[in-house]
């Protein structure tokens, strides 16, 4: 039996991405017409019921998010779609804004229509570059076939949907820091509350929802919440891409029912990764991004889902899965975690700015044969500072990933502490000298 689903990747590859007509001839814009004949509250309901939670890495529940929004009281009110998509070993994104960006366009203009909002906006990473020239022909043939623009399909209502280029910068995937750099502000988050929905685009209440999110709407409103939430487990509905990396023997973006398959079956499956390549074996695999935990083989047989995953102290996060064989030295991989937090910290806070090379320094020390027991404490002290006292989720979560090592492989941090580690001992000298 199949254990991935085509659901949100139904349309991938079978149609001309900006093609209106096409969209249409695979029940494209079925979603949009039959949400203008429905009370705006009615379509929140029935993104409650389906149980959609955010798709972003936050996990927040998106009907939730509507309702919350809805009753503000404000006018205008913006939808902002965050396509950024930075997280390390994150690629599910990129497959719907390159392979049916209509889905998501169709996605926003619900939300819109909802709001009574007139104009969304789609902020997209830099590094997209010929994404955001495709997503602009979808944009144009939409407002042509009148399915977004003025007075759509005829009504009074009129949404609009602008694309936003990112400049690289990771921390702009925050809602906030996202916000700041589409008004042309500097990319750093916003001291919280006010929270978004109050006091977001233009000072303006707004809905930030992540592009997978935007693209489950049509498919919510279509085949009804309830529908949409069986596909998944009791408490978090629906279907999700996760990207495969690292070394397996198959990479790629699945779509999977939550709860539908096991981290064994993401890995060692033949319909999902194949198993580790070139005779070697799982050392971890690291879940949602730098930001998220790592994972181990002991913990294999846990189910794909926000509960189950949360029980042994995982998390989905953005989708992301890179796996790690056991040529991988665990001290190595943790410095460029902390590398790449450093270079891609906004430096508005101290926990996270100085917390992060200090972290460095430390896992340096441990990768040299040159720490002592005494680093332990002060690696576990600067981890619960950076997570309590940074201004946002970058510098909360940069020792996710130190902490989950900690947990579970703390004899790791020991061998080098007594210059032990097999792997090191076969491809480097401890004792070099060096500070970041």
């Amino acid at each position: 039996m199949a254990k991935t689903i085509q659901l949100l990747t139904a349309r991938c590859g079978k149609i001309r991405p900006d093609s209106v007509a096409d969209y249409i001839a695979h029940d494209g814009f079925s979603a949009l017409k039959k949400a203008m004949n429905m009370d705006p509250m009615q379509i929140i309901n029935e993104v409650i019921d389906a149980k959609l939670l955010g798709r972003g890495g936050a996990s927040y529940p998106a009907g939730k998010k509507w309702k919350q929004l809805y009753e503000i009281e404000g006018d205008p009110k913006y939808i902002v779609c965050n396509a950024d998509e930075g997280e390390p070993g994150t690629f599910k994104d990129m497959v719907l804004l390159e392979k049916d960006p209509l889905s998501i366009i169709e996605g926003m203009a619900i939300a819109g229509y909802v709001f009574n909002s007139h104009d969304g906006y789609i902020y997209i990473r830099g590094e997209y570059r010929e994404i955001q020239k495709l997503f602009q022909a979808a944009i144009d043939n939409a407002v042509k076939a009148n399915y977004l623009g003025d007075n759509i399909m005829g009504s009074n209502f009129s949404f609009h949907v602008h694309i936003v280029s990112g400049a690289g910068a990771y921390i702009c995937g925050e809602n906030s820091g996202l916000l700041n750099s589409i008004e042309a502000k500097t990319g750093r988050p916003r001291v919280k509350p006010p929270h978004l929905a109050e006091v977001g685009l233009y000072s303006k209440p707004t809905l930030v929802n992540n592009v997978e999110s935007f693209a489950s709407v049509p498919q919510i409103v279509n085949m009804g919440g309830k529908a949409f939430q069986e596909l998944g487990v009791e408490d978090s509905g629906g279907t999700k891409l996760i990207c495969l990396s690292g070394n397996v023997k198959r990479r790629g973006t699945f779509e999977i029912p939550i709860g539908g398959v096991t981290l064994r079956d993401i890995i060692f499956d033949p319909e999902f990764g194949g198993g580790i390549p070139d005779g070697k074996e799982l050392k971890c695999y690291h879940l949602g991004g730098q930001s998220g935990p790592i994972g181990f083989p002991e913990q294999l047989d846990t189910r794909y889902d926000h509960t189950s995953l949360k029980k042994v102290g995982l998390s989905i996060g953005s989708g992301a899965v890179v796996v790690l064989d056991d040529t991988i030295c665990m001290i190595d991989y943790l410095k460029k975690v902390s590398e790449f937090f450093i270079h891609e910290s906004c430096g508005k806070c101290v926990p996270c700015r100085e917390g992060n090379r200090q972290m460095y320094m430390i896992l340096h020390k441990f990768a040299t044969g040159l720490a002592t027991e005494k680093d332990f404490e002060r690696l576990e002290r600067l981890s619960f500072t950076m997570s309590t006292a940074s201004s946002c989720g970058l510098g909360q979560s940069a020792c996710t990933a130190l902490d989950s090592c900690l947990l579970h492989r703390r004899e790791e941090f020991e061998a080098h502490i007594n210059g032990i580690c097999p792997v090191c001992l076969n491809s480097r000298k401890y004792g070099d000298q060096y500070a970041y």
